[in-house]
């Protein structure tokens, strides 16, 4: 009888015991910083998406800036070939080309946007200030993704080094830390210059 009672209570704690041992907690944390990721690439890829509209309206409107437009189109066929698929996450040197990549296309972006500044036409054009606010709002949501993911991967990270999840992390799912992403623009640390001449 006593035997039957101490299998009965030993497998409650067991399981408490094998759950407080990140058998659930890591993977729970992984999927999570995933997903996030999945938010990321979908916020970067609706930018993407918006850049060939953008492109017509100011190649129509302000030819002298081809070159710039060139710049642009091709960081962008760049950004969208260099994909980090979930597994890749832990990858530093994956993350860095995929990072590199967005950022060389938001850097061309955002020459372009301050050089058709000089154009009144199409700065009147109800098109280009549609795209215009919804690059913006683009931008917006990619700041907010990467700072969820970049949380979401924190989370992670500290379950996978912490008693006593850590001891499920490395025994049971082999986990290794996620690479999390750093946002920024080159150039980003120079005040952008305003032009307030008034325009003849």
């Amino acid at each position: 009888m006593r035997s039957d009672l101490a299998k009965f209570l030993l497998v409650p704690v067991a399981a408490v015991s094998l759950a407080s041992c990140g058998i659930n907690s890591v993977p729970t944390a992984e999927e999570n910083a995933k997903a996030k990721w999945a938010d990321v690439q979908a916020a970067f890829q609706e930018r993407a998406n918006l850049i060939p509209n953008l492109a017509e309206v100011v190649k129509g409107a302000a030819a002298q800036e081809n070159k710039t437009l060139t710049e642009v189109i091709e960081a962008r066929a760049k950004a969208t070939s260099v994909t980090l698929a979930p597994g890749d996450l832990s990858d530093p040197a994956k993350m860095a080309a995929f990072q590199s990549a967005q950022n060389n296309l938001s850097g061309t972006l955002s020459r372009l946007l301050v050089s058709v500044e000089q154009y009144p036409q199409l700065k009147s054009q109800e098109g280009f200030l549609r795209l215009q606010d919804q690059l913006e709002g683009q931008e917006n949501r990619i700041r907010i993704t990467l700072r969820d993911y970049n949380e979401a991967v924190r989370q992670y990270n500290t379950t996978i080094r912490t008693f006593p999840d850590i001891i499920g992390a490395k025994v049971i799912h082999g986990a290794k830390p996620m690479v999390p992403y750093e946002a920024s623009t080159p150039g980003a640390e120079v005040a952008p210059k305003l032009d307030m001449a008034p325009t003849q």
